[in-house]
């Protein structure tokens, strides 16, 4: 299959206040040497036709890894719907794709097979499930949605389960690879990961 590469804008969600982190900036702190935004930047460009960065701080360090920095419309840490509508609105293409910025093992193949089931499917946004848990923050979404997500944010909602409940979405099927979706919201769970991956890698 052909993926739509022009059509997408990819988005790493970068806004958070990683207060389990220490209050650090969670996509600049180093994983096996590098910066954790480096490898979602990674993995979207390969599939995206552009990539932007989420972030409500840290904004000038972000820009020096060389795609454009946007910043939540409202500045108080909303969350990843907020991230993704920033996106929505800055984006001139058909379609938003989202990765965290803690997830270092991810890969473009997992976000490859996002596009592959929306566009098999045609449905409205297709999301990340690794067998057991839905992982909402991966997903694939339409621009068209932004005025629904805008409604949705104003009303005060924030859950990303209850915005995909109003849309004809699709569960992408990633159970063959459940430890991609790793994530880190502490110093103690990157040392682990960090572990981890390193061993398997001897």
């Amino acid at each position: 299959m052909n993926y739509p590469s022009p059509k997408i804008t990819g988005c790493v969600l970068a806004g958070g206040r990683g207060s389990r982190m220490g209050g650090r900036d969670k996509g600049l702190v180093p994983f096996r040497g590098r910066p954790l935004v480096v490898y979602a930047l990674e993995a979207l460009r390969a599939v995206a036709g552009q990539v932007v960065i989420s972030a409500n701080r840290s904004r000038e360090i972000y820009a020096g890894f060389g795609c454009p920095v946007i910043a939540d419309e409202c500045r108080e840490f909303e969350g990843p719907l907020a991230g993704l509508l920033s996106a929505m609105a800055w984006a001139d293409t058909e379609f938003v794709l989202t990765v965290p910025c803690d997830t270092p093992l991810v890969t473009a193949c997992v976000l490859k097979r996002l596009v592959e089931d929306q566009v098999a499917s045609d449905c409205d946004i297709a999301v990340a499930h690794d067998g057991e848990r839905l992982h909402p923050v991966f997903l694939i979404a339409r621009r068209s949605l932004l005025a629904d997500l805008q409604a949705f944010l104003a009303s005060g909602e924030r859950k990303v389960e209850a915005w995909l409940a109003r849309h004809r979405t699709r569960r992408t099927d990633c159970s063959d690879v459940p430890e991609l979706f790793a994530n880190v919201n502490s110093l103690e769970e990157l040392r682990a990961l960090e572990a981890r991956d390193g061993q398997a890698n001897t």
